[in-house]
């Protein structure tokens, strides 16, 4: 069994891995939403493409630049997204906001990988770095272009 220690080194892993190498990153010309977002109290800015089709997301890619939490939070957004329900994907994003602000358990199983992010709960500031693509993808989901920034949020 893991300690809370061993639990903290492998959730930091996880970020590292998804921040140096993250996966859906780039550009997508045929997706049918594109919402950039920004947060500007660190920089982190982001592209978010997304192709929903009859209610389900079909693809998710994003591209942009930030620090390690906010690209790790994007990458492992977009591998969860893929195949969802939009209404599910809502769903999530809610969750998961309460699992970084400290109001779910990280033992949520909906969450699945995600819950390496429960930890940024301890540092407040870095919760606008983890939420910064989910707010983008709120946002694309509802079908809104432009941009949004976590100060709004």
């Amino acid at each position: 069994m893991f300690d809370d220690d061993d639990l903290r080194d492998l959730y930091q892993e996880v970020i590292l891995d998804h921040s140096r190498h993250p996966r859906n990153f780039g550009h997508e010309d045929h997706a049918n939403r594109r919402v950039r977002g920004s947060n500007p109290l660190c920089g982190d800015r982001m592209t978010l493409y997304l192709t929903v089709e009859d209610g389900v997301v079909k693809d998710a890619k994003f591209e942009g630049n930030g620090c390690a939490i906010s690209m790790a939070s994007a990458s492992l957004m977009t591998e969860r997204v893929k195949g969802m329900k939009a209404d599910d994907a809502k769903a999530l994003f809610r969750r998961f906001h309460e699992l970084v602000t400290g109001e779910e358990a990280p033992s949520d199983p909906a969450l699945d990988k995600l819950a390496v992010f429960s930890g940024v709960r301890e540092f407040p500031v870095r919760v606008k770095c983890a939420t910064l693509a989910w707010h983008t993808l709120a946002a694309a989901l509802e079908g809104r272009e432009g941009e949004v920034s976590t100060e709004e949020a």
